[in-house]
């Protein structure tokens, strides 16, 4: 794992990993108090079952102290690793019943982080050698509720870029701000007399009216939304270099090298988190 793809605050992935184990343990596990001998010790290890981009390590060993600190995890592979099938990320040691009671929610969260990571490489590797101009491909705030911290970490371990992390933390103007404020010009206005001097104002233009009109109120960012790749020629054009330009709406795997050919800075891409795949891992249980 690169320091690029740092993981979330333990505290925040702690709490995540609470909820989901409250909600899957109940009042016991019937089964494994019923199978399983107290004092049994088992081995397991979490194996790729597809060709993946691995992430979620960090949650798995979170899941594992919390049921039981007694369960040693190791990690045999770093997250943002390429998997191939049968390529092992992790073992887990300790009290049989442990394993059994922590397995479907480690695998959950690493089923979905990963999965998350490796649409996000897809995307990454798509640019191809426009990449090294420094085009992002960046994720949006389309995520799952209480998740938003993993999902950007697994998006991290696939070679992307976070967007804002919050409403807090940048200014972005949508269509619907446009609409409440009175248009383009006079909602960058507004929220440039209240933002921080180190905040940028980002503004959403559907056409290249609204483009020109976003430039001359002087938005450090633009984003096209929903444009056609003619449009998006004309529209780096009309900016030249003036703010970054960010492209959202309608990005296909096959439309990304195109538009970092055509000078875009960043292209988002919401499905990263809001469609990605789990992808097949497993636990996979050792002999003794």
């Amino acid at each position: 794992m690169s320091g690029f793809a740092y993981p979330p605050p333990r505290s925040v992935i702690a709490r995540a990993v609470g909820i989901a184990l409250e909600e899957d343990i109940g009042r016991g596990d019937v089964t494994t108090t019923a199978c399983v001998d107290a004092k049994a010790v088992g081995r397991a290890v979490f194996a790729a079952r597809k060709a993946c981009v691995l992430a979620g390590l960090p949650v798995v060993d979170e899941v594992f102290a919390q049921v039981d600190a007694r369960v040693k995890v190791t990690h045999v592979a770093n997250d943002g690793d390429r998997l191939s099938v049968g390529s092992v990320a992790a073992r887990i040691e300790g009290p049989a019943a442990s394993l059994l009671i922590g397995e479907r929610v480690a695998l959950n969260f690493l089923q979905r982080a990963s999965g998350t990571a490796t649409l996000t490489r897809a995307h990454v590797d798509a640019l191809g050698p426009s990449a090294v101009r420094g085009t992002r491909i960046a994720d949006t705030r389309k995520t799952t509720p209480g998740l938003r911290a993993i999902e950007r970490y697994a998006v991290r371990c696939g070679g992307g870029h976070n967007h804002r992390e919050d409403l807090s933390s940048a200014v972005l103007i949508k269509d619907n701000h446009v609409a409440a404020a009175g248009g383009v010009a006079e909602a960058i206005q507004r929220c440039r007399a209240i933002a921080p001097h180190t905040t940028r104002i980002e503004c959403e233009v559907d056409s290249l009216v609204q483009l020109r009109i976003a430039l001359d109120a002087g938005a450090d960012i633009i984003m096209f939304d929903n444009f056609d790749d003619a449009m998006v020629v004309e529209g780096v054009a009309i900016v030249n270099r003036r703010a970054i330009v960010e492209v959202s709406g309608g990005i296909t795997l096959d439309r990304i090298p195109r538009l970092a050919e055509m000078g875009v800075d960043v292209i988002s891409v919401g499905a990263l988190t809001h469609s990605a795949p789990a992808v097949d891992i497993g636990l996979d249980w050792e002999a003794s």
